[in-house]
């Protein structure tokens, strides 16, 4: 699960699914997550993949700023070593939430090969992936308002 650092503030309640038989690989979301960077609060949707203790991949769908990690999050040990941004034009929050969600469920495997976790890589279970990523978005439509909250709260920047 995320790593929270000084200074994140947490809305709603994380959730983590299993996308392996033994529920060594997982899958979570945090609904919003916020954070100031720089003096600018920015925030919302945190989904990632574990295997084990470890979080491996991670997106966090934070509009305009929002970013992904890729390449063993943890194991690289500092956030601007596995930074990388949305593609182009992919600015919306809904929108980061499915290219993740489709990222996880169309390359899941080799973004873990690539993170050299081959054998979590095989371990994925293609329709455990499909449900947990039904429950993400199910849980994510239950959440719906706490960003825009935050965005009230002054908490995040528009």
């Amino acid at each position: 699960m995320a790593t929270k650092i000084p200074g994140e503030t947490y809305r709603g309640e994380a959730v983590t699914l299993p996308l392996s038989e033994d529920g060594q690989v997982t899958a979570y979301v945090w609904p919003c997550r916020i954070l100031n960077i720089q003096g600018v609060g920015q925030g919302g949707p945190t989904i990632g993949v574990d295997v084990g203790n470890e979080e491996v991949i991670r997106y966090d769908c934070h509009d305009a700023v929002g970013h992904w990690h890729k390449g063993g999050y943890d194991k690289l040990g500092r956030p601007g070593a596995s930074h990388t941004d949305f593609p182009e034009g992919l600015v919306r929050v809904a929108d980061q939430v499915e290219w993740a969600l489709s990222q996880i469920k169309d390359n899941g495997s080799e973004l873990l090969e690539i993170s050299e976790y081959n054998d979590a890589a095989k371990l994925l279970d293609s329709a455990m992936v499909d449900k947990a990523l039904d429950g993400i978005r199910a849980h994510l439509k239950r959440s719906e308002g706490l960003r825009e909250q935050a965005i009230a709260d002054k908490l995040i920047d528009e």
